[in-house]
């Protein structure tokens, strides 16, 4: 650690998490954010995956769907992010734009909620896994999600999937392959 530089109790268990997780994924695997031109990173994208420690997420996994991710960059470069996801018999088209951090292409917006956006793993052409650290109202929580450019992810993607998401320490039940419903997830294309 740097003299004089503080780094909070949750920020160090996010650290730890991600560095046991890239201890137990092939190093030729993990390609992370500092190291990626975030233009690989620009286009549409479809959420196959998800892993998450948000409350309710083990009861409402099996009905959530494919959701859609339009993902471009700012003047700015900051990731500007239009969403669609299934919710509550309706689907949900956000708009987000998350700042870059000082530190490599590490990407947030704190009053938004989403206090860590980076990429773990990809093959730069049809996936992407991707972690978020989010805090709403008084529940934080990570995610693992897998981002695939087709409605079918290969099973090399679904493979590094499993082992970000096991080697962060989700449980099986925090985790889920979405439904093969893509008509909300083409709302955000």
């Amino acid at each position: 650690m740097c003299p004089g530089v503080r780094i909070s109790g949750r920020m160090r268990a996010v650290l730890r998490a991600v560095l046991l997780a890239l201890l137990s994924v092939p190093r030729t695997q993990a390609v992370w954010l500092g190291r990626l031109d975030p233009k690989q990173l620009l286009g549409s994208w479809y959420v196959l995956a998800v892993a998450s420690g948000e409350k309710g997420f083990a009861l409402e996994k099996a009905t959530k769907n494919i959701e859609g991710v339009m993902v471009t960059l700012t003047p700015e470069n900051n990731l500007k992010m239009l969403s669609s996801r299934h919710r509550l018999e309706r689907c949900d088209v956000n708009v987000v734009e998350l700042l870059r951090q000082s530190s490599g292409w590490v990407f947030e917006n704190p009053s938004l909620g989403v206090l860590d956006y980076r990429v773990l793993g990809t093959n730069f052409r049809d996936y992407a896994i991707v972690f978020t650290q989010l805090e709403f109202k008084d529940e934080a929580f990570n995610t693992v999600e897998l981002y695939s450019r087709t409605e079918l992810a290969s099973q090399e993607a679904l493979r590094l999937f499993a082992r970000w998401s096991k080697g962060l320490g989700f449980l099986s039940q925090q985790q889920a392959t979405l439904q093969p419903d893509p008509t909300c997830a083409h709302k955000a294309f």
